[in-house]
Order: structure tokens, then sequence, then C-alpha cells
């Protein structure tokens, strides 16, 4: 009697690019069937798009904006993952003594005051409160504002990825703007594993790190490389000083979700070489890759870098 072995089909990477919150996604799932992984994929472009419109600042009826009307005048309840999301930006913004800050002031209001030193102190995390047995958030200044422009694509990054898992998604990447999150193992059953280059030379790649079931996140420093950017100089503001920081061109995160990483960049960035290694070597499950103004690489504790 012969016995006869059924394949299963060949695992490979089925990737779509698409625009999302402003910048280029790519998300990738490890599948063997075409149809069940463009329906994946769909899963997770629906709810990056929720995520935005939830924490989005740019349409009136938003519960963040909500929460920005009433700032100075009275506690918004909330939802428990807006309330969640808050609280842990609060307690980044703690850890980095404010270099991490979900609040901001609105600049057509301090232009129209005239007085800017006013608005900037508006700037404080710490004016934020929170009450968690009524589950509202409270911005004590008036013109205050919150958003997450820091984080925003972590976090929705990290939603995509566990409602790919929960819909059966073994093993995916998710490309949000250049920062990655990733799960699972490739099709060969290798570890994904990315190629991280200089900022000034996106080309060359410098060093492969493994970044399975890691996120990564990237920070430059744009007034390096004469890049024309906001009046918040996005990213690149020391936030106690006010003035483009120096010294590093970029800072690479990695962590276990993607929301920490991206919200961790910026701040390492802006508290300099020595004071960003030492804090992220403080923290479990967090490391930084910093390229210096001469394009030398700091690394934290325990990174495996593969030149």
């Amino acid at each position: 009697m012969l016995a006869i072995k059924t394949l299963a089909p060949k695992s490979v990477i089925f990737r779509r690019v698409v625009r999302l919150m402003g910048n280029q996604f790519e998300i990738s799932v490890v599948g063997s069937d075409p149809h069940w992984a463009d329906e994946r994929i769909d899963d997770a472009i629906a709810e990056i798009n929720r995520v935005e419109k939830l924490l989005s600042t740019f349409s009136d009826d938003t519960p963040i904006n909500e929460i920005n009307r009433n700032a100075g005048i009275k506690p918004v309840k909330t939802t428990g993952e807006i309330f969640r999301l808050i609280d842990r930006s609060l307690k980044i913004s703690e850890l980095t003594h404010g270099a991490f800050d979900i609040t901001y002031y609105s600049e057509k209001e301090a232009a129209s005051e005239g007085n800017v030193k006013t608005a900037v102190r508006q700037i404080n995390y710490q004016h934020v409160v929170l009450d968690a047995r009524e589950q509202t958030i409270f911005l004590q200044e008036k013109g205050m504002r919150i958003g997450f422009g820091a984080n925003i694509r972590g976090y929705a990054a990290d939603r995509a990825k566990y409602i790919l898992q929960m819909q059966g998604v073994s093993s995916g990447v998710i490309n949000a703007g250049g920062d990655l999150l990733t799960w699972g193992a490739n099709p060969d059953n290798e570890p994904w594993t990315i190629a991280t280059a200089d900022p000034s030379q996106k080309t060359l790649p410098f060093a492969n790190i493994e970044v399975s079931n890691m996120a990564i996140a990237t920070s430059v420093n744009k007034e390096k490389h004469a890049v024309v950017i906001s009046k918040k100089y996005a990213g690149a503001i020391n936030p106690q000083k006010g003035f483009p920081v120096s010294g590093i061109k970029s800072v690479s995160i990695v962590s276990t979700c993607a929301e920490l990483a991206d919200a961790m960049a910026s701040p390492v960035m802006s508290m300099g070489i020595n004071a960003g290694l030492y804090l992220i070597n403080q923290l479990n499950q967090l490391a930084c890759i910093i390229i210096d103004d001469h394009d030398r690489i700091y690394t934290s504790k325990d990174i495996s870098i593969n030149n």
C-alpha cells in the first residue's frame, strides 16, 4: 500500500504599501493563501484608520479635541483606550523628565495674545490631571492642547499587529513610515533582520540587527541634513532650552512595543549621548543605537550589531 504525502503550500510574504496617517505604511504578512493574506491586510488598515480617527486633532468631533476645547474649564470623561494611552504617555514624560510631552500650545492663540512665553509655559505634562475612578482628563491651563504626533504611529502599529495576530497571522512586519514592528519569523523560519544605515547615506547599511518580535523607531536630527521642517522642528527640539539639538545625527530605539519605541527616540536625542544611553541602560526591554555628527556609533548595553 502506497502512502501519499501531501505537501502544504509554501509560505511566502504578502506585502501592500498604502498611505496612512500622512505616511507610507508597508504591511507584510506571512502565509500561503493570497486571498486570506489580502483580507488580513485589509483588517490591519482598518485598525490603523480607526486609531487615526480616534486620536486626530484635525477634526472637531474627536475625543482628543473635546479634551482640548475644555482646557482650563472642566474635566472630560473619555474612553478607557484613550485614558490608558494618555496615562502611559504621562509616565513616559516622567521617565524622560519632560523630554517627551504630549502637551503643546496653540501657535495661533499665542500669536494673537502676543505672549509666546506664557504659551510655552503651557507645555507641561504635569498640568494634565487624570482621574482613574471617573476616567476623566483635565488640562489645567487654558490654551493647553494634547496631541499624539510623537507616538501615534507606534500605537497604531501595535494595534494593527494585535488585530493581525487575533486573525491568525503568526508572522509579519509593519513598516510605519520607516519605523518597524515585527513578530514571528520569515518564511525560512529565520529571524527578521534589518540593515540600519547612516541617515546621510541611507543606501549604505552599516549593520544588520535582529528585530524579530521587536519594534525599532528612528528619530533623525533634521537640522543636520538641511531639511526644511516645521515650526516645531519635528523631533529636533530640546524642550527645556527651546533650540535645535546638536551632536547627534540619529537615534534608533529598539523595544518590545512600537508605541514606546516611537515615544523614546526623540527624547533620547534631546538628552544627548551620555544621558540618553544612561537612561536606556536603566530600563528593561529597551535598547538604542546613536550616530553622532562624526558618524561614530554608540549602543546601549546588550545590543548586538552584526557588521
